[in-house]
């Protein structure tokens, strides 16, 4: 059995490093694909929809589950129902097979997501949670970097179905692998009871409203960027990009500004934190200090995703592939800037002992809110307007980000909240946030 906890969590990301390959390697083959089986653009959007689909509808059921079944079997078959979704993927021969197993795909990614990093947090002392859990979310944008690497010379070489085979078939043989983590003691009891009302309460703090409102917008954007881009490419640069080349360099780009733009933005939260004036250990979740500390977070948010905006415009209208790659990597550091400070505002604009609920409550949100629809609908438009006008979307997909996330003055000034106005939750529920 595997206990030490490095062993685990080496394990865990790189299973999720293979979760992030999975999902990346259907936009590297959406071209192909469409022409093979008559899609339209707005039917190659809904299978990214697809994955959502299956995702969401089985998260919670994942959740209920691990409260009586040991989380290692069920992230093992997580791990197995997402491979074998990814190979049926290859043998589909319509839109509505595809649909399904795409679905599939994220029924076994939604035991995976949810429950591989509780155990990470369990076997993880508390000093060192934070650096566990960044090595296992930097799989992000490796992941799906290497897939679309891998999804575009395979596709290039074998054609579209191999892309899936290939890279579906080592999960079904890793699986087994998730049996022999030691299950480990939970660190904090499940809460079995209250997470709707939990929600519904954090959902009237207004801090944590307009950051899981921002980040709705931004992942409405990244997911329709991350999906249609290789496609962009090959309608924008017919016969200067074939499809593994151009999946090769975007793959380039993601990986080296995903990872430039992860860290500064979390070097840019800790310095602006730092300058603040420290908050006592039994602040309440809304004193003053610690809503300026959310409100730092939210600031690099903005600019981050504010930056982008021009970038992202210009890149679509650039006449030479290397133009599109040079200051798509540019915004995509601005837009990667969001990965650590997102987290700390969803996390320090609630009290303690509702953080279960926010980061529920936000995961739900922002894909219920965001890339669940954006694909289908960023097809749609390219199916009644001109490539490049269409993807003029994301940049103002983008501003709106921003615009939700920049700081406002009378929330940075507010005094704290009266016991009896805490958002919906009575004074017993008030806790530290540190």
């Amino acid at each position: 059995m595997i206990r030490d906890r490095r062993a685990v969590l080496a394990l865990l990301t790189g299973l999720n490093f293979l979760n992030y390959i999975d999902r990346a390697v259907i936009a590297t083959v959406v071209k192909p694909m469409k022409g093979e089986l008559g899609l339209s653009n707005f039917e190659a959007g809904l299978l990214g929809s697809a994955f959502m689909v299956g995702y969401l509808a089985t998260s919670p059921l994942f959740g209920a589950l691990a409260n009586r079944r040991p989380r290692t079997e069920l992230i093992g078959l997580g791990v197995a129902i997402w491979s074998v979704g990814t190979v049926a993927s290859g043998f589909a021969h319509g839109f509505a097979t595809l649909f399904v197993a795409r679905a599939v795909v994220g029924v076994g990614e939604a035991s995976f997501t949810v429950l591989a990093p509780t155990i990470i947090d369990d076997v993880t002392p508390p000093g060192k949670k934070g650096k566990a859990l960044a090595v296992f979310f930097l799989a992000i944008p490796l992941g799906y970097a290497l897939g679309y690497i891998l999804g575009g010379a395979i596709a290039h070489g074998w054609g579209w179905r191999s892309a899936f085979f290939v890279t579906g078939g080592p999960g079904i043989v890793l699986a087994a692998s998730c049996l022999w983590i030691a299950e480990p003691p939970r660190a904090l009891l499940d809460a079995k009871a209250g997470l709707i009302e939990g929600m519904r309460a954090i959902a009237r703090i207004p801090l944590f409203r307009r950051a899981v409102l921002g980040y709705c917008a931004y992942a409405a954007a990244t997911g329709a960027f991350s999906y249609w881009a290789p496609n962009f490419l090959l309608e924008r640069f017919p016969g200067r990009l074939d499809d593994a080349t151009a999946n090769f360099w975007f793959g380039i780009v993601l990986v080296a500004a995903g990872a430039i733009g992860t860290f500064l933005g979390g070097y840019l939260v800790d310095r602006g934190q730092r300058a603040l004036p420290p908050a006592a250990p039994d602040a309440p979740y809304d004193a003053p200090e610690l809503k300026a500390q959310v409100n730092v977070a939210l600031r690099v948010c903005a600019l981050g995703v504010l930056a982008a905006v021009p970038l992202t415009a210009l890149c679509f209208v650039m006449p030479s592939p290397a133009g599109f790659f040079a200051l798509a990597f540019a915004a995509e550091i601005g837009v990667f800037l969001s990965t650590s400070p997102i987290g700390v505002a969803v996390l320090r604009s609630v009290p303690l002992e509702r953080r279960a609920a926010a980061m529920a409550g936000s995961v739900l949100a922002i894909h219920l809110l965001g890339d669940l629809w954006s694909p289908a609908l960023l097809g749609g438009l390219q199916d009644v307007l001109p490539v490049v006008i269409a993807m003029m979307a994301l940049p103002l997909t983008f501003a709106w980000s921003g615009y939700l996330w920049w700081p406002r003055r009378r929330e940075a000034a507010a005094p704290p909240a009266s016991p009896t106005d805490r958002g919906g939750l009575p004074e017993a529920s008030v806790h530290p946030a540190s």
